[in-house]
């Protein structure tokens, strides 16, 4: 029995850009940007000028003069993505949406029912358009990995079919950047060897990948180059980690501006753990600096926290230990933070009163309780008048022309 391609990747095209185009339709065919200091979405016309997401404003309006800057509608791009789900999930309950503007679909068990899967995938597209007003592009595939390329070459407003007996010849010839996971540092890297094409890259030997990007992203890269990809559609998922980030544009890089950033990333992060009943142990920082090459800090803390002031805290030291090993770096575009070894935490575990130092960063010292019950006070007003109704001083960041928090995951990904 022929293997049949019933993955479907469906991806808004430009999503939040197009989003404020269809709020506002006099923006429609022009360069607009959604963001101010940094760019967090361009539209299509705007890209046609080099301008994309994470850039800085300055540097956007030079690139395009004509650049119209936006305001972004969070309560609108939350509302037609889900829209756009509600339409998909018609089709199959199979759907893994995997950010606010893509999914994949599984319609192996509805072609009874709807057709074949490029007639589905059509039909998708169809009804996203005529009853959310968007365009979307749709890559289907016998796998994971291909329908999410295919729906990435198939942009703008496209749809690509990949037949099962024809994927590498589809596949190889490709930019290796276009492999989930392959960012600006991963594509330097390969191109330093020659490396340039996913064909490229599966002809390399897996050591010599392995030696170039580390055994576990070699030998995962070398399989998707061969479109060895055996993940299925997870309809639900336990979050590993608990994450967020500022894209900075290009700001000199001082300790104001590392504390003010960080005590937000960390008031946001661990306001997110608490709701969820979960504190982590491990803690990781990212700094991405102009040339956008990135680096990375980590610590496994011996008890799991949540507290906002002791996240700060500690993600403060790690990017101090970053910017020391790189003194000639000068300036940053983005802060990271992440939590990961989450454990269930519905109430702090108290310790007993043993001196042991370090007192105000162990979540069960007297100290660290304090800290912990006044997070928590502040996220019950916060439930019952909204978020902006309290809050730490330090973390304010409206001196800095900070970017909305619903829109910093923006900049990372502008598709």
């Amino acid at each position: 029995m022929a293997v049949e391609a019933t993955i479907l990747h469906a991806d808004l095209d430009a999503f939040y850009a197009s989003v404020e185009q269809l709020l506002d339709p006099s923006l429609r065919g022009k360069p607009i940007a959604v963001g101010g200091g940094v760019v967090l979405a361009a539209s299509y016309e705007a890209k046609a000028y080099g301008v994309h997401g994470g850039m800085g404003g300055h540097r956007a309006r030079e690139l395009c003069p004509q650049l119209q800057f936006v305001g972004g509608h969070f309560v609108e791009y939350q509302r037609l993505g889900d829209q756009v789900i509600d339409i998909m999930r018609d089709f199959t309950p199979l759907v893994e949406r995997i950010s606010i503007d893509e999914a994949f679909l599984d319609v192996a068990g509805s072609t009874h029912l709807f057709g074949s899967p490029p007639e589905m995938a059509t039909e998708i597209r169809r009804r996203v358009r005529d009853e959310a007003g968007l365009p979307v592009s749709v890559g289907v595939a016998r796998t994971k990995h291909l329908a999410k390329i295919a729906s990435q070459v198939a942009k703008p407003d496209g749809l690509i079919v990949v037949d099962p007996q024809d994927e590498l010849e589809f596949l190889h010839p490709l930019p290796v950047e276009l492999i989930w996971g392959v960012g600006p540092v991963t594509k330097t890297r390969l191109a330093e060897k020659g490396v340039t094409t996913i064909g490229e890259l599966a002809v390399t030997p897996s050591r010599s990948l392995e030696h170039i990007l580390g055994r576990a992203v070699g030998g995962k890269l070398f399989s998707l180059a061969w479109n060895q990809d055996p993940r299925s559609i997870q309809t639900t998922h336990r979050a590993a980690s608990v994450g967020a980030q500022s894209a900075l544009g290009r700001r000199p890089i001082s300790t104001e501006l590392s504390l003010r950033t960080l005590r937000h990333l960390a008031d946001r992060v661990a306001t997110r753990l608490r709701a969820k009943e979960r504190a982590g142990k491990t803690v990781t920082v990212r700094v991405r600096f102009a040339k956008m090459q990135s680096v990375t800090r980590s610590i496994t803390l011996p008890a799991a926290i949540s507290a906002t002031s002791i996240l700060a805290e500690v993600a403060h030291s790690l990017v101090t230990s970053a910017l020391t090993d790189h003194p000639e770096e000068k300036f940053v575009t983005l802060l990271a933070i992440s939590v990961s070894q989450l454990v269930y935490e519905p109430a702090l575990q108290l310790e007993l009163p043993i001196e042991l130092g370090d007192e105000q960063r162990r979540p069960g010292t007297t100290a660290g309780a304090a800290r912990w019950a006044l997070d928590r006070s502040v996220d019950a007003v916060r439930d019952r008048f909204g978020r902006k109704a309290v809050g730490y001083a330090s973390v304010s960041l409206s001196e800095l022309g900070s970017i909305p928090d619903e829109f910093r995951e923006l900049a990372e990904k502008d598709g």
